[in-house]
């Protein structure tokens, strides 16, 4: 491209700025036609929707809308969505990217349903479950939660949930409390993970929206990902029948297997969530003049673009690597956790090297970098901290476990 064109390239759609090894053109041209048209609409609709919304703290019923209108969703499972067979994975990372380059609420709110509450289902459910659940999940018709996470256990709650399910005939009664559930206030079917009180093994249930003693309340005043609407819920003596226990859910192993696949998700989420925040620094440094001169000219931002620019260019190879894994089959755990320590961390830092080219003009939602820096942090934590991540890798490679308890 001609050093003199006025477009800049962290504009165009046919290539992304961050797009150094030209990652993109390992999707075949099909992939790339549903890319560039996932990419329009998240520019055209969801973008002007995005920094209003999150100033407010809401998920406006117009967002949902234009998602359940986009051809987006369930893509990524035989059967269900607009395209079949089942898109691959490293486009839908690929997807995945584009989304949070746009806004990391957005792309969480539909990771939500598409990852976490549609896989557990599609994964842990029987044939009936899935005829019954699935379709309308996969029209938007019916969004999901996905309620693990408790009040008083994180990154432990495997070995320590408190939320109980107690038998009795066809019914199961579910007690405790959950938190950060995202989708939680509004969901039509939640994914809550309980402990069986007869065998002390973790079991999944389809709670459907309405039912008594089932009460997600909104968390309020969050600093990160503030159009998602994360709730608090109390169980008090949920009645859910067995037809809606997750059948194929057997245990924490088989919850361990839902977090394998979308942990590699929310890597790429977080991907999407650094290009997004370089390719708006690069875009200023062109523009802001101090000096008599574009700030792109200073030696010290661009070796804050390049030092960006080299933490994107080694995680999407790994990611990019880890989605031919999966399209083989033959992924494993501690290849999804690597993967979302490494690009969390890698973005963590990229994202303040961004902001800081922004000087005072980088705490102004206005100029949308703020919102990334705030979200990033939220990325950083959930699906697994840090530390858990490189516990789990840390264990593989030595053979020692190094967990507490």
């Amino acid at each position: 491209m001609s050093s003199n064109n006025t477009t800049p390239l962290a504009q165009l759609d046919d290539q992304l700025a961050a797009d150094f090894y030209l990652y993109e053109s390992l999707l075949s041209d099909e992939e790339r036609k549903i890319l560039l048209k996932a990419r329009s609409f998240l520019r055209d609709e969801i973008k002007p929707l995005v920094n209003e919304a999150w100033g407010k703290g809401e998920l406006p019923q117009e967002l949902i809308e234009k998602f359940r209108g986009s051809g987006l969703n369930a893509l990524g499972y035989e059967g269900y969505g607009e395209h079949q067979p089942a898109i691959s994975h490293l486009l839908s990372g690929m997807l995945a990217l584009d989304m949070s380059r746009v806004d990391a609420s957005c792309a969480t709110f539909f990771g939500v349903h598409n990852g976490l509450g549609f896989y557990s289902i599609y994964y842990g459910g029987d044939q009936e479950q899935r005829d019954r659940l699935l379709p309308a999940m996969a029209t938007m018709d019916k969004i999901a939660a996905f309620a693990m996470t408790e009040p008083l256990g994180g990154s432990d709650v495997s070995g320590g949930m408190r939320t109980t399910a107690r038998r009795e005939g066809d019914i199961w009664v579910l007690n405790g409390a959950k938190k950060w559930i995202g989708n939680a206030t509004f969901a039509d079917y939640v994914v809550v993970f309980a402990r069986d009180v007869d065998d002390n093994k973790v079991k999944s249930f389809v709670v459907e929206k309405g039912t008594p003693g089932f009460a997600p309340v909104k968390i309020e005043s969050k600093i990160a990902l503030r159009i998602v609407q994360n709730a608090e819920i109390t169980l008090t003596d949920v009645h859910v029948p067995e037809a809606n226990r997750l059948q194929n859910m057997k245990g924490f192993r088989d919850v361990a297997e839902v977090l394998r696949k979308t942990r590699s998700g929310v890597a790429w989420q977080a991907l999407g969530l650094m290009i997004g925040a370089y390719e708006l620094a690069l875009d200023y440094s062109r523009q802001r003049i101090a000096f008599g001169r574009p700030i792109a000219k200073f030696q010290l931002v661009q070796d804050l673009l390049v030092k960006s620019l080299g933490n994107i260019t080694a995680s999407w190879g790994m990611l990019v690597q880890l989605a031919r894994l999966q399209d083989q089959g033959v992924f494993r755990d501690e290849q999804s956790a690597l993967a979302k320590d490494f690009v969390t961390t890698r973005m963590r830092e990229s994202v303040g090297w961004s902001r800081e080219i922004f000087g005072g003009n980088g705490i102004l939602v206005d100029y949308d970098i703020a919102r990334f820096f705030a979200d990033a942090e939220a990325l950083y934590s959930y699906e697994g901290t840090h530390q858990m991540q490189t516990l789990i890798v840390g264990k593989s490679i030595t053979g020692q476990s190094a967990f507490v308890g």
